[in-house]
């Protein structure tokens, strides 16, 4: 599903350059959960930007279901996203003056989905994060789990190949981010492939692969045995 061979990133700091990305090699089969785990400057947002399109390497290649993803231009970049990819945000990045429902049914807009449609599959998507009695609430009036689980489901409402998942939990309590990782475990269930970045080794656990960054290399790319969310629940 993911194919990364040899990237390379730097940045331009002044007059001197920051090299962040040292030659990552890194794959991710259809239906796996991974972890991406690394402390801070380790490369693993700059590895989720250009995984998530949004920005691209110096050198190496990436592939996504079969598909480079090389010299986009920016509607090429946003189309290839909205049919491939989902984000799930530790901010949650919900629109504050749109409803539950509305916010999920905003990528399907963007695919030229019709109203009616849209909304039906909204809602389907609400009930089965299990907040279909909330569709009509602004995000103000929801906790804060019921936030991540609107943003799972608008992730879900486009059918993407992949979900990418950026510190899901780091806004969380400790009992609500273990019910926000089983409700991505039944997901990656389903057959989804999941990528979470995170900094928690018990969010991790609940992966089935952790790969830890540092320095801009791999250091550890590792099968676990998972530890399901409901335990810690």
């Amino acid at each position: 599903m993911i194919e990364i061979k040899d990237l390379h990133k730097s940045y331009k700091m002044g007059s001197n350059s920051l090299h962040v990305l040292k030659g990552i090699n890194f794959s991710v089969a259809e239906g796996e959960l991974v972890s991406i785990m690394g402390s801070s400057g380790s490369g693993k947002s700059t590895l989720l930007n250009i995984l998530g399109m949004l920005d691209e390497a110096d050198e190496g290649s990436y592939t996504l279901d079969g598909v480079p993803i090389k010299n986009l231009n920016e509607k090429i970049a946003a189309r290839y996203r909205n049919k491939f990819l989902g984000f799930i945000f530790q901010s949650f990045n919900l629109i504050s003056y749109k409803n539950a429902l509305d916010n999920v049914a905003l990528p399907l807009y963007y695919q030229g989905i019709k109203r009616g449609e849209r909304i039906d599959k909204a809602m389907s998507y609400l009930e089965k994060v299990g907040l279909k009695d909330w569709a009509g609430h602004l995000p103000n009036e929801l906790s804060g789990g019921q936030k991540q689980r609107v943003a799972i489901a608008r992730a879900l409402a486009s059918d993407p190949k992949v979900l990418l998942a950026d510190e899901p939990t780091g806004a969380l309590d400790s009992k609500t981010s273990y019910e926000v990782m089983n409700l991505i475990q039944e997901i990656n269930d389903e057959g989804r492939t999941i990528l979470v970045v995170t900094h928690e080794p018990d969010i991790a656990a609940m992966t089935k692969r952790i790969v830890n960054l540092k320095d801009g290399r791999i250091i550890q790319d590792t099968p676990v045995n998972q530890v399901r969310a409901l335990q810690n629940v």
